[in-house]
């Protein structure tokens, strides 16, 4: 009845990736505490510019402790093994949106981006997602672009609504 649970006589072995992880989060820590240390500025006030990311530092270096302490333990769960498929997927889809942003504007490579991730998640085939996800990404360039006033890339289908 004890899932993932370890008998009195054993323990699990350290994850190692975790404490990677908490060691990374404690050097992000540090690099904010330091650059923190440099600004300049707010003096006038009780609250200046400095507390927000001495809190966040702290936060960080707090959280890095932890992740250290419990990976050492071997207090976390197994993970699952990665399906390779999916993420080429997702990882094709924002290589194809980064390249194709400033060329073809925001709602085609988004679209593109949109059908990729639905693809990796087993959903409708490419010729069914890339419209759907053209038409979804360019309402979403109406909105930020007339209604928010905000830049996106506009390309060959933006420029009929702009």
């Amino acid at each position: 009845m004890s899932e993932n649970v370890p008998s009195s006589g054993t323990s699990r072995r350290p994850d190692w990736a975790a404490v990677a992880i908490g060691v990374a989060l404690l050097a992000l820590a540090g690099v904010i505490f330091w650059n923190t240390l440099l600004v300049t500025g707010g003096a006038y006030t009780q609250i200046g510019p400095k507390a927000f990311p001495y809190a966040i530092a702290a936060f960080l270096g707090v959280l890095s402790i932890w992740t250290i302490a419990s990976a050492l333990k071997g207090g976390f769960p197994e993970r699952e093994h990665d399906a390779i498929g999916p993420i080429v997927w997702i990882v094709g889809g924002l290589t194809a949106q980064l390249l194709l942003l400033n060329v073809a504007g925001f709602s085609i490579a988004t679209g593109l981006l949109f059908a990729a991730t639905a693809k990796a998640f087993g959903r409708g085939p490419l010729w069914k997602t890339i419209p759907i996800g053209i038409l979804l990404s360019l309402s979403l360039w109406l909105l930020f672009t007339k209604l928010l006033k905000l830049s996106l890339p506009a390309g060959v289908l933006e420029r009929l609504f702009g």
